[in-house]
């Protein structure tokens, strides 16, 4: 499914990654740990075609992270950042915008107030700014548009670091029971609780 073989990347002369292997399964679990700064998010912008690598190869699917299959990957990548970037305008708007140009027309409401109710979102969230939301509820935006789009790979960087405990358990246990690729760069402990997870310590 995702591979880095032999993977080198440096920048402005700091050694970035140093012949990285890391191969992930179709449908697998992988949950990433380490300190900051060793590239944790970087191997996230290398799958998205943001980060061109030095040496090695990197290939989804079987295509390697080019320009002329970049746009195929992305299509199927959902990537939720470590800051929730998400543009700024009415939360409604933003998430009809997406029902409108991403999603199969034979979704109805239902599908998408099934997840409102599960995220604990509500009307007076849904008609703020995002930049009037608090970090949790950011991340709770950026979790709905995954769970709306539902793409078959998920990048998670830091998914339920503005959560409160209730909240982290039931995202964990929900999104560890998909079937889809993950893989999660997170500090939590929740997302070790699950044993169907691989854990990789950088």
């Amino acid at each position: 499914m995702i591979k880095f073989e032999s993977v080198y990347l440096k920048r402005n002369g700091k050694e970035i990654l140093s012949g990285l292997n890391f191969f992930v399964k179709k449908n697998e679990k992988v949950l990433i740990q380490g300190k900051s700064g060793i590239g944790k998010t970087t191997l996230f912008k290398i799958l998205l075609g943001f980060e061109p690598i030095d040496k090695g190869r990197v290939t989804f699917n079987g295509l390697d992270i080019v320009k002329e299959h970049i746009k195929d990957i992305r299509q199927q990548i959902f990537y939720l950042s470590q800051d929730i970037d998400l543009k700024n305008e009415r939360v409604k708007n933003l998430l009809d915008e997406i029902w409108e140009h991403n999603l199969s027309k034979n979704r109805n409401k239902t599908h998408f107030e099934r997840w409102i109710n599960f995220l604990d979102l509500n009307d007076i969230i849904l008609n703020q700014s995002i930049k009037e939301l608090s970090g949790g509820e950011r991340q709770r935006i950026g979790l709905l548009i995954g769970f709306l789009l539902d793409r078959p790979v998920w990048l998670l960087d830091e998914p339920t670091s503005a959560l409160d405990d209730t909240m982290k358990n039931k995202i964990a246990g929900h999104i560890l029971g998909l079937n889809k690729t993950i893989i999660i760069i997170s500090h939590d402990a929740v997302w070790k609780k699950n044993n169907s997870i691989k854990i990789e310590r950088w």
